[in-house]
């Protein structure tokens, strides 16, 4: 049986904590967005959850699992997923920096790099080697042209 910790050690509940933390920090932090972080956040905000949206129905079409740690059963290349290995990861990112600009909370941007540190180290890598192990040189090559987080090679 799996603890609460490990349960509950997904990507949607580190966001969380993050952008918690951007709020927190926003309390201290000098105003410097202004509008422009009322304009942009928002809308990166916005853009992250499509984005995110999208690459949950190819995965969904494609009858493979979102959730963390399981076992992929379709390796999904196209769509979100030939711009990104990690659309969804990538859209968190936007997401984060997005509710950072909002809260006008330049304190808080290098919680960005926080995030995407932790979610390469808890999560990327393990998930790349289950994607090897199930579909070997067909996930090497879709590697070899598609970074990991964004554009192509």
């Amino acid at each position: 049986m799996r603890s609460l910790a490990h349960e509950i050690d997904i990507p949607p509940v580190w966001l969380v904590l993050h952008v918690g933390a951007a709020w927190v920090l926003s309390l201290i932090s000098p105003p410097i967005f202004g509008t422009l972080g009322c304009i942009l956040g928002p809308g990166l905000v916005v853009l992250g959850a499509l984005v995110m949206g999208a690459a949950v129905l190819q995965m969904a079409r494609a009858r493979t699992t979102v959730i963390p740690r399981r076992d992929p059963t379709a390796l999904v290349t196209g769509g979100v997923f030939g711009l990104s290995r990690n659309p969804i990861y990538l859209a968190d990112a936007v997401i984060l920096t997005g509710a950072i600009l909002w809260l006008d909370a330049v304190l808080a941007l290098p919680l960005v790099f926080s995030f995407v540190w932790l979610i390469q180290t808890r999560f990327i890598r393990d998930e790349e080697a289950r994607l090897t192990e199930a579909f070997g040189p067909e996930f090497d090559l879709w590697a070899a042209q598609t970074r990991r987080w964004l554009g192509r090679k």
